[in-house]
């Protein structure tokens, strides 16, 4: 049986029977983008921060060290038109996060 990385991901990436994408769907508030997401880590307000196999290295660096920094979860998906579609953007994403709900 032939492994596909993409497949591998979403195995490694699954909670229970949640898929990651189906997740920050259904997210109430979520942060998109690596500038939103690094702030919300930041801030204190991400529950869960998403992040893109096929993101550049460089541009998720700073939310991945500020994520282990604060003890957020990280889960790799893999892709960001994936992810951006879950995120219902029309362009690729390359970081997000579930975010505390504001009071």
């Amino acid at each position: 049986m032939l492994e596909y990385p993409s497949c591998r991901v979403l195995e490694q990436a699954m909670e229970g029977n949640t898929l990651p994408y189906q997740r920050i769907r259904a997210a109430v508030e979520r942060a998109v983008g690596a500038n939103q997401t690094l702030k919300a880590i930041q801030r204190g307000r991400a529950r869960v921060v998403f992040v893109a196999r096929d993101a550049d290295r460089r541009v998720v660096a700073p939310v991945l060290q500020a994520a282990r920094e604060r003890g957020v979860e990280v889960i790799e998906v893999s892709s960001m038109a994936e992810l951006g579609r879950a995120c219902g953007i029309q362009v690729g994403a390359a970081a997000a996060a579930i975010l505390e709900e504001s009071g």
